[in-house]
């Protein structure tokens, strides 16, 4: 999701959609801990979405 996507949503949508992107980063790290992630490079981009969501409205 790009920068001007998350501009065009409400500050509940943001808020909503932040919570479940850091639901989903956790499992992520869990996953990698156990050794059970593919692909390493969707951590990198979950924390990316995370910092895009939190510079567009700020909690």
């Amino acid at each position: 999701m790009n920068i001007a996507e998350l501009r065009q949503k409400s500050k509940g949508e943001l808020q909503e959609f932040l919570q479940g992107q850091k639901e989903t980063l956790r499992q992520l790290r869990f996953d990698l801990a156990a050794g059970k992630v593919k692909n390493v490079r969707q951590i990198r981009q979950l924390k990316k979405t995370i910092a895009q969501i939190l510079t567009v409205c700020p909690v």
